[in-house]
């Protein structure tokens, strides 16, 4: 447990005995950065004490002596009521042994017991990945690795859209230039795919198959389509494993369709559904919705809406507490239609949880680019990667909020510069590794006893905040939350590296918990990185 974590269940105790009920973690604790203020402040006396009728400055003295935690060595009152807190020395200094001991587990919470369904990108296998699939990618992996650090069972799941009209116009664009291959002309409509990159795939078939499928009938038609999501959905896995992005199921909505579960699942939903102009509507006001939504259109083909329906019926049978969709920010009118639904079925309003990631924009030169220049199309995911990098890529698609637009700046971020902010903290871990290098005939200071500056203590209270930043960033889909604290902590490290001197062979004391203090900073940063996705260079 970090030291403000101790100081918040501290004053959530003193806070009781004075009539205040407040839970420890909507206590408001700040590091202090004038040392002489101490190392830890709160305004919690400010907070409460016009509701209780007190001067603030009284009841900070009444909290001061309700306050019992062994970590503190004094307290004092500041201004208006501020409470102050001095930690004894080896309070802060004694996080650096438990990062050494637990190495990469450091900051992993104890298993929840809590399994989730955490689902992103789900691209319809109809061509590239573009951009919003980018930030989506990076968000949904960084999520992924966020929640199973913070001890939940996490599922990645990918949703296979490989029925709809997309996917007829898939076939069709693919059979057209499967025939043109054989010097017919190109038969194209205006809503299939005119990209040359279905050229490839037509290819292949012909390569494989010769003229086996230039006769049109059922069995060609169901070839060109399955032949072709097939090679769209292994050209989506390979830039996304190359994106360090990888899933452990890919649910096919044919596959949900099958077997009648369509209409089992209407069967089910009968009560909640009635009949309008020819079309069936399920009452989806009766929950949480602004208006019913129809399932079977006029025609009596099922919406889009029924196969999501039966989805996510599908993902409650496996057995998760709980599930989560990363969707792009158009899909707000999504949510309460689908929550209601589930609760149909008897799952709570929260069952269901989604976050939603804005658009990017790309900047370059000050202006905006929509185009690739190699392909004079919309800039695709595989173009971004390929020029700036696997690492600046996912540490700039989720340093900021997801759900604020991301306006992307390409010159920023193949920049080899302290403004870079991957390349910053990139190379606080490569220079870490540098000083052990170094050092690596001294035997380390654990108990990092000699660590008693101010920029040291600034450190070694970052590193004790890392398990419960963990925890929130977790529990607020905050990746980006786990980018600030990587930046913090290089930021912290350079000041440091900046006026103090790490191996110093005439004191050997000094410099054995310095290095002592390097490798925890170096571990804290390989692991905030992991979870983003981002390597951690040890030389640069």
């Amino acid at each position: 447990m970090g030291n403000e974590e101790k100081l918040k269940i501290a004053l959530a105790r003193a806070a009781k005995k004075e009539g205040i009920e407040v839970e420890a973690k909507d206590i408001v604790i700040e590091r202090s950065r004038d040392v002489a203020h101490g190392d830890y402040s709160t305004n919690i006396a400010l907070r409460y004490a016009k509701s209780l009728g007190k001067n603030p400055r009284d009841l900070a003295s009444a909290l001061q002596r309700n306050i019992e935690e062994e970590a503190i060595e004094k307290i004092e009152i500041a201004g208006p009521g501020f409470i102050n807190f001095f930690m004894k020395k080896d309070a802060l200094q004694n996080i650096v042994a438990k990062v050494l001991s637990e190495g990469e587990n450091y900051g992993k919470l104890p298993s929840k017991n809590q399994k989730i369904n955490l689902e992103y990108v789900s691209a319809n296998p109809t061509g590239d990945l573009h951009l919003g699939h980018t930030r989506c990618a990076a968000v949904g992996d960084s999520l992924a690795r966020l929640l199973t650090y913070d001890g939940y069972d996490v599922t990645r799941e990918f949703y296979v859209n490989d029925c709809g009209n997309q996917i007829e116009h898939l076939g069709h664009s693919i059979r057209a230039r499967y025939h043109e291959l054989f010097g017919e002309p190109l038969d194209l409509g205006d809503d299939d795919y005119h990209g040359t990159d279905l050229i490839a795939i037509a290819q292949s078939i012909k390569d494989q198959y010769g003229d086996a499928y230039l006769e049109d009938n059922e069995k060609s038609h169901d070839f060109f389509i399955r032949f072709g999501i097939d090679a769209e959905l292994a050209k989506l896995k390979k830039d996304l494993s190359d994106f360090g992005v990888t899933f452990d199921v890919f649910t096919y909505e044919s596959d949900i369709r099958k077997g009648g579960t369509l209409d089992k699942v209407l069967g089910e939903l009968k009560s909640h559904l009635y009949e309008s102009e020819g079309a069936t509507f399920l009452k989806t006001s009766d929950y949480l919705d602004d208006k019913d939504r129809p399932v079977i259109k006029s025609n009596g083909q099922p919406t889009y809406f029924l196969p999501d329906i039966c989805y996510h019926y599908n993902k409650g049978a496996r057995g998760f507490d709980h599930l989560i969709d990363v969707l792009g920010a158009d899909h707000h009118g999504y949510v309460n239609r689908m929550k209601s639904a589930l609760m149909m079925k008897g799952y709570a309003p929260d069952y269901l949880e989604v976050t939603f990631v804005q658009v990017v924009r790309v900047f370059r030169d000050g202006e905006e680019v929509k185009m690739s220049k190699r392909t004079g199309k919309a800039i695709a995911h595989r173009d971004l990667v390929e020029d700036v990098g696997v690492d600046a890529v996912r540490y700039f698609f989720t340093e900021r909020n997801q759900s604020s637009h991301l306006d992307f700046n390409y010159n920023l971020a193949t920049e080899q510069s302290s403004s870079n902010p991957v390349y910053y903290c990139q190379y606080a871990h490569a220079r870490c590794c540098s000083l052990l290098a170094l050092g690596e005939d001294i035997a380390l200071d654990e108990s990092a006893k000699m660590c008693q500056s101010a920029e040291e203590a600034s450190i070694l209270k970052h590193l004790a905040d890392f398990a419960s930043m963990i925890e929130g960033a977790a529990r607020d889909r905050a990746p980006y939350k786990v980018a600030a604290y990587a930046h913090d902590l290089a930021e912290h490290f350079h000041e440091f590296y900046a006026k103090n001197r790490v191996i110093d062979r005439d004191n050997i004391p000094l410099t054995a918990s310095r290095l002592a203090l390097i490798k925890a900073v170096k571990i804290a940063m390989e692991n905030a990185l992991g979870i983003l996705g981002v390597s951690a260079p040890t030389k640069m």
